[in-house]
């Protein structure tokens, strides 16, 4: 089984629980096709680099997951046919995308330097 990362932009116009309720069908659709969801990230309300529909902002969702090629072209149908997705974008990754998720996961990125201050008694 190939490992997929999954990326869908929902219309603004949604509750956060629509957006919750539409991102767990789509999760429903993989796990009966057979495919293992590896990592989810929900990023929420963001705005739009353009607009798209006439809508300026999206929510967005990742969903890192393994499956079997076929379950592809039944999840980005299921995609299409639904009015709440704007926009998707599903890729297949490599060696390196693993490795990179796999450290930003494990929170390899998230440390922080810590700057020591000196102070000078005077």
């Amino acid at each position: 089984m190939q490992q997929y990362e999954s990326v869908i932009i929902l219309t603004p116009l949604l509750s956060e629980e629509a957006a919750k309720e539409t991102i767990a069908k789509f999760k429903a659709i993989l796990t009966e096709g057979g495919a293992e969801i590896v990592a989810e990230d929900n990023w929420g309300l963001k705005k739009l680099a353009y607009p798209i529909q006439k809508k300026t902002t999206g929510f967005y969702h990742l969903t890192e997951f393994k499956a079997p090629g076929e379950l592809i072209k039944k999840l980005e149908l299921e995609y299409k046919r639904d009015e709440r997705v704007m926009r998707f974008l599903t890729i297949a990754l490599d060696k390196h995308a693993l490795a990179y998720n796999e450290k930003k996961r494990s929170g390899a990125f998230n440390k922080k330097t810590e700057t020591k201050t000196e102070e000078v008694a005077n």
